[in-house]
């Protein structure tokens, strides 16, 4: 009975994260942070999490034709 109680419990549980956190997004940082590489990244940068932690990775912006 208590195995059962509890899978009903983990059932009901609801997200505990947003679904765009797990997507990389685009994030401005003012602290610098360490990326991916093990590089400081700092300013606008890709950010996702990776269910224990933010990991982010340099921004590199597309170059408009001319």
């Amino acid at each position: 009975m208590f195995a059962d109680s509890e899978n009903h419990l983990r059932l009901l549980r609801l997200k505990s994260r947003a679904d765009w956190s797990a997507v990389w997004h685009p994030w401005n940082v003012l602290i610098p942070r360490r990326s991916i590489a093990g590089r400081l990244v700092h300013g606008q940068v890709w950010r996702r999490h990776d269910g224990r932690r933010w990991i982010y990775k340099k921004f590199i912006p597309l170059r408009q034709p001319t």
